[in-house]
């Protein structure tokens, strides 16, 4: 969908000439209009040189296109039914969010949605600008069996319970405040009070691959550090959450340590992983299933674990990945939840799957 001249910015409900003032004073942007079984979503930027729109895995960096001479930049920017997706503006060297756009994740992202995207209740509106609140425990994890230094946040949600082990969870401290949010959902009485543990990583495709280091060090090095942090935490309920190749090795943890996970919430899981799909010029073209899929065809007894699957409904290429580690940990003996949010590849989409499969996963 095309609009010509100023009928462009009028069909988006901004008054003036492109350019002036008054235009930028009404200027609030993304804004989206019906387009057949989809929408069209305008975006707006302010400068004097050339950039484009970055966006999280959704889409190939869309070109901004200038209006006249003038200020104002703009892109008419097809969206399907259903999406959030986090964005940024591209111009020379520099990232940055969007300045007409209050909703931010991250100090340099922001996110836009479709006027029929679901809800995300909890999760507040957060600007480019705004500190997110930092847990007050930090424990410091020099660990022998993955190496290095690491400063673990822990936050005891209602007071504490159960522990919910976020994987990367410096993306849930410094880009989405999951604090806030899950102290929210327990205000709200949609889940336990939870004792929240942050695993920040140092090295995802290493650790997060289908090997027993990670899970051997949380269990013995990170885990009895938790316990004497002062924080009420309960380790005999234990959920694990984790995204992407965090979701993959949270399930890994759940077939290879199932005295140690039974409870899993898992969003866009890298089912495609095997040991050289790193290598391959098309990760995601190898075998459907991945390692995981092998080892879940040996039918392990899975009839202790909980696991909440979810992944983007516009992530085409991941979907059959995904559905077949879905029908076979199902297979197994697990209690298996399966949804599908409004979202490709992206950890905006993941927000609301993340409160409540926890809860589920609790059961």
């Amino acid at each position: 969908m095309r609009l010509a001249g100023e009928d462009t910015f009028v069909a988006f409900g901004l008054p003036g000439a492109p350019g002036t003032e008054e235009f930028w004073a009404a200027a609030r942007t993304p804004v989206s209009i019906p387009d057949g079984d989809g929408w069209v979503t305008l975006f707006l930027r302010r400068g004097s040189e050339a950039a484009s729109i970055g966006f999280e895995s959704w889409s190939e960096p869309v070109p901004l296109r200038r209006w006249g001479d003038t200020d104002c930049w703009y892109a008419e920017v097809r969206m399907p039914a259903r999406l959030r997706v986090t964005y940024q503006f591209l111009a020379g060297d520099a990232e940055y969010a969007d300045p007409f756009n209050p909703v931010g994740a991250g100090g340099d992202r922001s996110i836009a949605a479709t006027p029929d995207a679901p809800d995300q209740p909890h999760w507040p509106v957060v600007g480019a600008d705004d500190v997110l609140p930092l847990p007050g425990t930090r424990i410091r994890w020099a660990s022998e069996r993955l190496g290095g230094r690491r400063t673990v946040r822990v936050h005891p949600a209602g007071g504490g319970g159960p522990v919910v082990l976020l994987l990367d969870g410096d993306d849930w401290l410094y880009l989405h405040p999951a604090t806030t949010a899950f102290d929210s959902a327990v205000a709200g009485g949609e889940m336990p009070p939870v004792t929240l543990v942050f695993l920040p990583t140092k090295d995802r495709a290493a650790e997060f691959a289908c090997r027993p280091e990670l899970w051997e060090a949380i269990r013995d090095e990170l885990l009895p550090l938790v316990a004497e942090s002062g924080v009420p935490a309960d380790r005999d309920r234990l959920v694990v959450a984790g995204q992407s190749l965090g979701g993959l090795s949270a399930l890994y943890a759940a077939l290879e340590f199932p005295d140690l996970v039974s409870r899993v919430a898992c969003q866009s899981g890298s089912f495609w992983w095997t040991p050289d799909a790193m290598d391959l010029a098309d990760p995601l073209g190898g075998p459907v299933g991945g390692a995981i899929a092998a080892r879940l065809r040996e039918r392990p007894d899975l009839s202790g674990l909980r696991v909440a699957f979810d992944v983007g409904e516009h992530e085409t290429r991941m979907l059959p990945h995904c559905e077949l580690a879905e029908t076979l940990t199902e297979q197994a003996g697990a209690t298996v939840r399966v949804s599908r949010s409004a979202a490709d590849h992206d950890r905006a989409g993941w927000r609301h799957a993340l409160l409540r499969d926890v809860a589920w996963a609790l059961g």
